[in-house]
Formats: structure tokens, C-alpha cells, sequence
């Protein structure tokens, strides 16, 4: 009987396309502005129109999202980590074309985290050669690789030891340069007004609005809203596991009137996977597909980062835990605690995730979060 429900935001309650936005608009950022590697600079700018966003995140991703579907096909959920991996893999390939002349400067480059500082450095390098991108490349090179997640970072050190003839692993783990790419796409999608709050730093580049007060609802706002309601009258408690940051959580719930359906303290969102992540010796991932956002969901925020990391898996009366969620990463999660998993096919690959699901024995497969309450009245 289940007892408690754990739901994903984006794919499953909220749209993510902005999200897809923002990160396709870093991406072009930190390639052309001079802020960064500064390869095009009189085509950037803060206020593209809706058409022009489509085209970048066409021209970046592909036109129809291949290589963030790749990305989540392998368990990737995370959009700042989307983000880093295609950025690293354009930043390899543009070192691969000055590799002959400049190998010195990109053996150090590669030695010490690349900042910001160390981007410009390079864009400067770059600038005295005719290089060009190929966003065709990521599909290319990383088809060919078996990894999933975390090892998918380690996968740029293994391109940059063949394309570059150097051995580095300063592309493991979060460094500085996803730090750069997470800033970066903060500022886009959170705007000017909110950057400082979301990331304790100012903006590098102003000008932008964001997308923050534009959330679009999977379902009527209000029949989710009755989903919730429903849950709450049948006794089951319900928690939120999101690799969304906390502003970016809280806000559109408070907007929508949809917190007063839950305890914050089982609303656990990025911001407390980070705070984990820097308690940690080595330097790993906790976002999905590793269970810890939902293990710290189950428990409550209140719970320590180091309770959360030795609970025993599977849980203990995980068929009383149901995890819903759109991608693999979060059914990889919900195997990993042994708890039941319900798909919905509101998230980026929309009713073609339906196989992948079926292939890993989705517990159900809903077209929509709303279909939860089937599942409910059946128990």
C-alpha cells in the first residue's frame, strides 16, 4: 500500500522548456560573449526574441532535442550538468584545432580548474586562429561511449587525452568550470532581479529578464491542485525530490497556491543536494540518478547530509514509497531505494519515452501526473 508519494517537478508538474531555453542560450554565451571564450561577440545579446531562442536551441541541441534526449537516455537529468557536458565537448574540440601550435598553453590550461578567468585567457589564444564549433560533434563522439551520469564527465578527460594528446581530470566531478556554466545559466533563466538570491554572487552579464515568471502547468493548475488535495484527504503524505533549485521551486508553488499541500520540510530541491555535495571529502555527484534527493524528500531537510548517505538500500518498506518522475534518472533513483516508480510522459521525449519505460519495468505509465489518482483509488 503506498503510503507516501515523492514527485519531480520538471517534466511532471512543470514544463521544462525553459529550462531547454536557458541552457541552449548558455551554451551560445559562453562560446561567443566576450564575458567568456568570445568567438562571436557582435552576435550576443540579453533580449532575444522567442523566434531566435527556437533557432539557437535548434542550432545547439539539434531541432529536435537529439542531444538532450541523448543526454537523458543515459541519465542525465540535471541541466546544469547538460550544459557542462556540451560545453566541455565544444571546448576540446575548439583546443583540438590549435593542439599543433598551442600544446604547451592547453597542457596548463588543463591542469588547473578552468574559471572564467581561464576561458578568456583562452578566447584570447583562440582569436589568433580561424576555429570553428560543431555542435553535430557531441552526438558524434559520445554515441560511442557506454557511460551513464557521473561517468560521462570523465568521458571529456578520455576525449581531451585522444584529441589532445593531454592527461587531465579536471573535467570530473564539479569544478570551476561547471560552476561557470551553472552561474551562467542562473543569470538566463532566473533574470537579473533574482541572480544574487539564487546564487549568492551578482551577474557577470545584466540584461537579462529571465524565464522565472513564466512557468507553464502540465495540467490545468487547478485540476493539479485537486490531484494534490486528493492525496492529502487519502492520508498519503507527499514530498518533492527536484533537481530545480529552491527559488525556483517555492516561487511558481507559492504563485500557483500549491504549497499549502505540503511540508517544506519534505520539499528538497538542488540547493540542498549542492549543500551535501560540499560536505562530501571527495568531489561526486548526489543529483539523480543517485537516490540522495529523494532519500532526503523521504526523511525531511531536517535530516543530516550523513543519515541520508548511510541509509541501507533498498529502504525498508520501499513498496510503500512511490517516486514519479519523467526521465531515467529518477527511475534509476526509485530502483535504488526499492521503491515503486510511476512514469509520465509529459517530459522532454513526451509519449516516445514510453518503450525506455516499459524496458526498465516502470511500475506504471501515466500520460499525466493526474492519472496518479487511478492509481490511488485502486489501492
Amino acid at each position: 500500500m503506498i503510503k507516501t508519494i515523492l514527485f519531480d517537478v520538471d517534466g511532471v508538474l512543470l514544463s521544462e522548456e525553459h529550462y531547454f531555453d536557458a541552457s541552449a542560450l548558455t551554451v551560445w554565451e559562453l562560446l561567443i560573449s566576450n564575458n567568456y571564450l568570445g568567438l562571436a561577440p557582435e552576435k550576443f545579446k540579453t533580449d532575444y526574441s522567442a523566434a531566435e531562442i527556437k533557432t539557437i536551441r535548434e542550432n545547439v541541441f539539434g531541432k529536435n532535442d537529439e542531444v538532450l534526449k541523448l543526454m537523458k537516455s543515459r541519465g542525465l537529468n540535471a541541466n546544469w550538468d547538460m550544459i557542462y557536458l556540451f560545453f566541455g565537448n565544444q571546448l576540446i574540440h575548439l583546443l583540438s584545432q590549435i593542439k599543433e601550435m598551442e600544446h604547451e598553453r592547453i597542457s596548463s590550461w588543463l591542469q588547473e580548474p578552468i574559471n572564467r578567468e581561464t576561458l578568456l585567457d583562452i578566447g584570447r589564444v583562440l582569436h589568433n586562429y580561424s576555429v570553428n564549433t560543431d555542435f553535430n560533434l557531441f552526438i558524434a563522439e559520445f554515441e560511442q561511449s557506454k557511460e551513464t551520469k557521473q561517468e560521462l564527465f570523465n568521458y571529456l578527460n578520455q576525449l581531451a587525452e585522444e584529441k589532445l594528446c593531454v592527461q587531465t581530470t579536471i573535467f570530473s566531478g564539479i569544478g570551476a568550470l561547471w560552476c561557470v556554466c551553472e552561474h551562467t545559466s542562473q543569470e538566463w533563466y532566473v533574470g537579473d532581479e533574482n541572480v544574487q538570491k539564487s546564487t549568492g554572487k551578482p551577474s557577470v552579464q545584466l540584461g537579462k529578464k529571465g524565464f522565472l515568471a513564466n512557468e507553464t502547468t502540465l495540467a490545468a493548475k487547478d485540476e493539479i491542485d485537486a490531484l494534490f488535495t486528493f492525496l492529502n484527504e487519502s492520508g498519503l503524505t507527499i514530498g518533492i525530490g527536484t533537481g530545480r533549485p529552491e527559488l525556483e521551486t517555492i516561487q511558481p508553488f507559492h504563485h500557483l497556491d500549491w504549497l499549502k499541500h505540503f511540508d517544506v520540510n519534505q520539499i528538497v530541491t538542488a540547493d540542498d543536494v549542492l549543500k551535501a555535495e560540499k560536505e562530501l571529502m571527495e568531489r561526486r555527484s548526489l543529483s539523480k540518478p543517485d537516490p540522495f534527493t529523494y532519500i532526503m524528500g523521504l526523511n525531511g531537510r531536517e535530516t543530516s547530509v550523513e543519515t541520508c548517505l548511510n541509509t541501507s538500500l533498498p529502504i525498508e518498506n520501499g513498496e510503500e514509497v512511490l517516486v514519479v518522475g519523467d526521465s531515467l534518472a529518477d527511475l534509476l533513483a526509485a530502483r535504488k531505494m526499492g521503491c515503486q516508480f510511476a512514469a509520465v510522459l509529459t517530459g522532454l521525449s513526451g509519449k516516445d519515452a514510453r518503450s525506455d519505460f516499459e524496458k526498465h519495468d516502470a511500475d506504471y505509465i501515466l500520460d499525466s501526473v493526474l492519472d496518479l489518482k487511478n492509481i490511488i483509488g485502486e489501492k
